[in-house]
């Protein structure tokens, strides 16, 4: 499997940790990074507003006060995938509004791209998340998390 990069990009739509893997896209400058991840944080956004999955009528009844504490809304994720001739994109959103960014080649699985994209995740939450001196929607700059990401989608 071929992981060309990897994306971090906190609710607000800022990057906060980006990291190339192998070469095979075109090289980003920082600021096409950062346009980047905002226009995909807008797109995202959007398309979570257009998904079919749950009708106006119902969306307007979970909001009453009259609905058992216990209803949970279905959780509509926006854009997951997205494939081009070039290289397929896989997007998980965290429960935050964290959104991870995995680009690879266009032939991969998309469900095996998902499985690294959910082992990232955890080290996030064990490296960063659980880092006293990072605050949330800070940039990330630790290095036991940059290792662990190497050592785990580095390789493949």
């Amino acid at each position: 499997m071929v992981v060309y990069a990897l994306l971090i990009i906190n609710k607000a739509g800022g990057l906060i940790y980006n990291r190339t893997f192998h070469s095979g896209l075109n090289v980003l400058s920082n600021n096409d990074l950062l346009v980047l991840a905002g226009t995909f944080h807008g797109i995202h956004a959007i398309s979570k507003t257009l998904s079919p999955s749950l009708q106006h009528s119902q969306r307007a009844s979970t909001t009453e006060p009259h609905e058992p504490s216990s209803f949970k809304r279905p959780f509509v994720s926006g854009i997951e995938t997205l494939q081009s001739s070039r290289f397929l994109l896989t997007c998980l959103q965290t429960p935050t509004g964290t959104k991870f960014l995995l680009f690879s080649e266009p032939a991969q699985d998309a469900r095996q791209c998902e499985g690294l994209l959910r082992k990232t995740y955890e080290l996030y939450a064990d490296f960063v998340g659980k880092n006293p001196f990072w605050s949330l929607e800070m940039p990330i700059r630790c290095e036991k998390f940059d290792r662990a990401v190497g050592g785990w989608i580095g390789v493949r």
